[in-house]
């Protein structure tokens, strides 16, 4: 699925160079919408994805600077013009972009691409990505490894859903991804499993607001064992609990819900919520297998 900007060339260099009109990152913010400023350091890129090339459910990316003062890459997405620009400008032309980390098994559309504008940094991927490009040069420890969260244990918090298969055999069961916390935004980042549904203003006008939801796959997602509906019950309050601080939500194929535009709920309070209304999902889950 690739833009027309990379259609005409946008792959040659991640500096942009020669692109005179662009010079202004700041211009760029404030002309594009694919690009959220979430917090100091952490910009949310809000990309296309259309099932069955019409309805448009979203993707992200997101780049995230680290207390190192270099940079990574949350997820492979084919970048719009200006948010290369922001990437380049905030990089230096990419010389402190170290690392693209993809966080979800079946977001893989855009690992290629990504991988030739960066050549140069680590490209981390699930063990799905790394057997769906063999070719590629990924790093030895997969996104899903505890290694690589000791890693960048200084900037994030990872965590992988528990109870639910992570790489689902049924490729349309895309409910586990390894989500992100970045605690000096604040911001939780997540593909797939958590999303948060903003509804038009017209539906406000009648009471209906907006919510966050675990995705609907969940059903299919529970391992099909005894005591798995409490594993995901017990990671989603240890969730909560370590989370509870979050003031930004950056979710895929939905929205991004921002301190600064939240009127109702804490992120944590939404999750609870959340957590209730797929009860039912878990004790049926519970009477199935005990």
């Amino acid at each position: 699925m690739m833009s027309r900007e990379i259609d005409a060339g946008l792959s040659r260099a991640p500096g942009l160079d020669g692109d005179n009109e662009l010079s202004s990152t700041h211009r760029e913010i404030g002309m594009s919408k694919d690009i959220v400023t979430v917090g100091d350091g952490f910009w949310n890129f809000r990309g296309s994805f259309k099932i069955g090339g019409v309805i448009d459910v979203g993707t992200q990316s997101a780049l995230v600077r680290l207390r190192s003062g270099r940079f990574v890459l949350l997820d492979s997405y084919a970048l719009s013009r200006s948010a290369r620009r922001l990437v380049s400008d905030q990089t230096d032309g990419g010389e402190k972009l170290e690392a693209v980390i993809n966080l979800h098994p079946f977001h893989t559309l855009h690992v290629s691409t990504v991988y030739q504008w960066y050549p140069d940094v680590a490209h981390y991927g699930t063990e799905r990505h790394h057997r769906l490009f063999p070719d590629l040069p990924w790093a030895e420890t997969c996104s899903e490894d505890p290694a690589l969260h000791e890693r960048y244990g200084d900037d994030f918090d990872f965590t992988v859903p528990r109870g639910v298969d992570f790489i689902s055999a049924d490729e349309n069961v895309h409910f586990s991804s390894v989500l992100a916390y970045h605690a000096a935004s604040k911001t939780i980042y997540s593909d797939d499993t958590l999303l948060y549904v903003r509804l038009p203003q017209v539906a406000r006008w009648f009471g209906l607001g907006d919510s966050v939801s675990f995705h609907p796959t969940l059903t299919k997602a529970l391992v099909q064992r005894a005591g798995a509906a409490q594993d995901f019950r017990t990671w989603a309050g240890n969730l909560i609990k370590n989370w509870g601080a979050a003031e930004n939500l950056c979710a895929a194929h939905t929205a991004a819900l921002l301190a600064t535009e939240n009127s109702g709920a804490s992120i944590g309070d939404r999750i609870a919520s959340a957590l209730g209304r797929v009860e039912t999902t878990l004790a049926t889950h519970e009477r199935r297998y005990g």
